[in-house]
């Protein structure tokens, strides 16, 4: 389970992030581009965009669900 206290510097605000334990497997951003990039320097995802509908909020959940590491989490501010 993704850790807020451990969450990459580069997300943006709002309730998604990803924590440092992501390594790299380029799922999230597969699945989901439009939210989620990757760090050239670190090799880390993060959230670039905070879903906002309904069916943004779906795609973000599932590319939460599928996190081989659960390095994404919905629990942030």
């Amino acid at each position: 389970m993704a850790t807020f206290s451990d969450r990459t510097p580069d997300n943006v605000p709002g309730r998604y992030y990803i924590d440092t334990t992501c390594i790299d497997c380029d799922q999230c951003r597969v699945m989901a581009p439009e939210f989620f990039a990757r760090n050239e320097d670190s090799g880390l995802s993060y959230v670039q965009r905070q879903p906002l509908s309904a069916e943004e909020i779906a795609l973000a959940e599932e590319a939460l669900g599928v996190c081989a590491t659960a390095s994404i989490g919905n629990d942030g501010v």
